[in-house]
């Protein structure tokens, strides 16, 4: 319930991609947010209006439907004080013209330029409408003014061409909508660094070490980052397939090609002091050889010894001067859990560690979690779904580290 009680206003344009629209209420109200929906006409041709009713559990706004009474907020001056942000999805390319010079024809126009909350602009055009010249100083007129114009992509249009201007996915437009609603101050422009999954170790061309970490932790924490408002970079091995495409994202095997990654990230300086999220679970022992090609079990026998050596300890190895740094361990001993990450806090000089202790009910791979978050002198319980405790995470850490 990431957007619980966030009133979001949707305005809807003449577009096919209209049908899209649907799904993005459905993450909208999933989220937790309230949804009104504002249609054009030509926005009518494509959809019954008791649809968006249906989807959206309000009534539309529509010319027909402004209502100036004094008990109503169902005209466009008012919906506009309602809203806490306002999306057109799809927004044609007539759309997008006529904001740009202020023209204000029909009620979505007129509540734009009512509208004093932040504006998301998601196009969908064909290609020439959306690359022709008059369009493109359009929407960078509308940048400039502090409109947020989302990208379009490239794809089979409904007019059979294959180009540039379809509107981004629902969940693209989701995530995007987020992270304008739930940037904070302490969070925005900061750059944080997380390292992600199991480390690949390999033993030849066929063969590796590794371990059951899924990654899901890591993309969960870069996810509320970019929602709070971060310049995030993953730097992962697995389970990185859902996270917002913003986000700087660099797949890696080894722990080695993890740790070079790291250092080329954290070398980049910050107006904000940074942080680094260790979530990755590097292999402790990696194959002494590596060989070429593919071991064969005839040239092995029936017994084969890998011999092994010990890894390098990324997270004591990196430089932590002028970054927050905060480890993740994962035990299955509670008795002696809590002890060895006190001591992994003090022995790697960490500002705080993550103990994950896994069990039958907590295991790798599943969407939900319990973390103790450890500090100096204090720790916080959190336990349910990846994405909320991330938030509440960095919740707590803004808190403690206000810098």
């Amino acid at each position: 319930m990431i957007l619980k009680d966030k009133k979001i206003l949707l305005g809807v344009t003449g577009s096919i991609a209209i049908y899209k629209t649907l799904d993005l209420i459905r993450l909208y109200i999933k989220s937790g947010a309230i949804v009104r929906v504002i249609m054009s006409e030509s926005a009518k041709k494509f959809i019954n209006p008791i649809t968006f009713e249906a989807i959206s559990q309000n009534k539309i706004l529509d010319e027909n439907s402004e209502n100036w009474d004094k008990n109503s907020d169902y005209n466009h001056i008012d919906i506009a004080k309602w809203a806490d942000i306002l999306v057109i999805a799809p927004a044609s390319a007539n759309t997008i013209n006529k904001i740009s010079v202020g023209i204000a024809d029909n009620l979505l126009l007129q509540t734009v330029l009512a509208c004093k909350k932040k504006i998301i602009i998601a196009p969908a055009a064909n290609t020439n409408m959306i690359e022709n010249p008059i369009t493109k100083n359009s929407i960078d007129s509308l940048e400039n003014l502090g409109f947020k114009v989302l990208k379009t992509q490239t794809k089979e249009l409904v007019c059979k061409d294959v180009g540039n201007g379809a509107m981004l996915e629902p969940i693209d437009i989701f995530q995007i909508t987020c992270r304008e609603l739930l940037k904070t101050s302490y969070w925005k422009n900061r750059r944080v660094i997380l390292s992600g999954g199991g480390t690949v170790e390999k033993i030849d061309g066929v063969r590796y070490i590794s371990n059951f970490s899924s990654g899901k932790m890591a993309s969960s924490i870069a996810t509320a980052l970019y929602y709070l408002g971060a310049n995030v970079s993953l730097v992962t091995t697995r389970g990185y397939e859902n996270i917002p495409k913003d986000i700087d994202l660099q797949i890696v095997d080894s722990s080695q090609t993890m740790f070079l990654a790291l250092q080329d990230k954290l070398a980049l300086k910050s107006l904000k002091k940074s942080f680094l999220f260790m979530v990755a679970a590097i292999s402790d022992y990696i194959p002494k050889e590596s060989f070429s090609g593919k071991l064969k079990k005839e040239s092995l026998g029936d017994n084969w010894s890998l011999e092994l050596e010990k890894n390098i300890d990324i997270l004591a190895s990196i430089e932590k001067k002028d970054i927050f740094s905060i480890g993740f361990k994962a035990e299955m001993d509670k008795k002696e859990a809590k002890i060895n990450a006190q001591n992994m806090l003090k022995n790697k000089s960490l500002d705080a560690v993550c103990l994950n202790i896994l069990d039958e009910n907590n295991s790798f791979g599943s969407q939900n979690n319990n973390i103790e978050l450890i500090l100096k002198d204090k720790s916080f319980n959190f336990s349910g779904d990846k994405l909320d405790i991330s938030l509440n995470i960095l919740e707590y850490l803004e808190k403690e580290f206000e810098k």
